[in-house]
C-alpha cells in the first residue's frame, strides 16, 4: 500500500497541499513521487529521513531531486566502502518503484543501518545544499535527539522541532522545558497509508506553493 503514487493520492484525499517523502537514508521513490505529484496537483518536497552516526532520526528537505541526489551521495560516502546489506527475510523488502508506479527493484544496503553522518554535521551540509534539515519526532523514546542526547545539538538554528502527531504537548514540554522557545511542527511520519493525516495539523506561510517554497518558509520559523 505504500508505494508514492498512493502516497500522494492519500495526501490529495486528505486535503495536503504538500508532501514529503522521505524514505530512510535513500531517496529513489523519489522521482516517482514527483511525477504523481504533477498528476494530482499535490507539492512534493523531495527528502530523506537521515539516521546519523548516533542513531538519531533528522529530516532532511530539498528544494529540488538533483540537491538530494547530492546528498545521497553524500550518505553513501559516509560508510566509508563498509555498507550493510539488508536481509529480507528478518528486516523485510526494500522496494524501488518507477514513474509508473509500478515495483522496479530493491535496496540491497540496509536502511535502517545508522549513517556515518554526525549530528553536529548533518544541519550544515543539507543548508549548504539549499535545503534544511531539523529532528525527527523529538517526543518518541527511540531515534529521537531527546532521549539520545538529553537535549537539542549545541548551536541549533532552526526555530522549530518535529514532533509526532500522538504527541503529548504538556507532557513534553514539562520533560524538556527548553523547548517552550521553539514551536513545534508535527508530523504524520507515517508508515502506513491510514497514518497520513487530514489538512489542518501542519500549516505553513508559503510565498509560493513549491519545495522550494516550503523550505524557505521553515527557515523563516513561518509556522502556524
Amino acid at each position: 500500500m505504500m508505494t508514492p503514487g498512493n502516497l500522494v493520492g492519500m495526501a490529495k484525499i486528505n486535503g495536503l497541499d504538500a508532501i514529503a517523502l522521505t524514505d530512510h537514508n535513500a531517496m529513489q521513490n523519489i522521482p516517482s513521487a514527483l511525477r504523481m505529484g504533477q498528476e494530482y496537483d499535490v507539492v512534493v518536497v523531495p527528502g530523506m529521513e537521515l539516521e546519523t552516526a548516533e542513531e538519531i532520526h533528522v529530516v532532511c528537505l530539498f528544494p529540488d531531486a538533483e540537491k538530494l541526489s547530492t546528498f545521497q551521495q553524500v550518505v553513501i560516502d559516509s560508510y566509508g566502502g563498509s555498507v550493510p546489506s539488508n536481509r529480507p527475510e528478518i528486516f523485510g523488502q526494500q522496494l524501488i518503484y518507477n514513474e509508473e508506479d509500478e515495483e522496479c527493484g530493491q535496496h540491497d544496503r540496509m536502511l535502517l543501518a545508522p549513517s556515518g553522518i554526525a549530528i553536529d554535521d548533518v544541519f550544515g551540509i543539507v543548508d549548504g545544499l539549499g535545503g534544511i534539515a531539523f529532528p525527527a519526532h523529538v517526543d518518541r523514546d527511540s531515534y529521537s535527539v531527546l532521549t539520545t542526547l538529553g537535549a537539542l545539538p549545541y548551536g541549533y538554528g532552526n526555530g522549530f522541532v518535529e514532533i509526532s502527531c500522538e504527541c503529548d504537548r504538556g507532557e513534553l514540554l514539562e520533560n524538556y522545558p527548553e523547548l517552550v522557545n521553539y514551536k513545534l511542527l508535527p508530523s504524520s511520519d507515517a508508515h502506513y497509508i491510514d497514518k497520513i493525516q487530514e489538512a489542518g495539523g501542519a500549516e505553513l506561510l508559503v510565498e509560493e506553493l513549491s519545495a522550494k517554497g516550503v523550505i524557505d518558509a521553515l527557515k523563516n520559523n513561518r509556522i502556524v
